[in-house]
């Protein structure tokens, strides 16, 4: 039986006031940034290396103020120690561009 994806066609979804993401992560990078959307998954590249979930972590703290929350705010549903990952924002007080434009690309359909 295949598992349904949370976030359905899109990179993410709401959960109440919980902003769900998918990720694909791209650790030792040479750069922390937010890239294109692929599929159903958001590129985050990160320069940590990929060590017993240091890319992860580094990846929460670097999201977390572009989100307008803490890192404790937001929670590694699954794929800490993988390239493949979704994250659970809590109550997100701003959004990077790449949400609007996606946004934006929904309300017309």
């Amino acid at each position: 039986m295949k598992r349904k994806n949370s976030t359905g066609d899109s990179f993410f979804a709401w959960d109440g006031d919980v902003l769900i993401v998918n990720i694909l992560g791209k650790p030792s990078a040479a750069r922390d940034a937010i890239g294109k959307v692929k599929g159903t998954q958001l590129k985050v590249s990160v320069t940590a290396a990929p060590v017993a979930g240091k890319a992860t972590d580094h990846m929460v703290r670097f999201l977390a103020p572009l989100f307008g929350v803490a890192a404790s705010d937001i929670e590694v549903a699954f794929g800490r120690m993988n390239v493949n990952k979704q994250l659970r924002i809590k109550a997100p007080k701003m959004l990077p561009s790449v949400f609007a434009q996606r946004s934006l690309l929904s309300d017309e359909d």
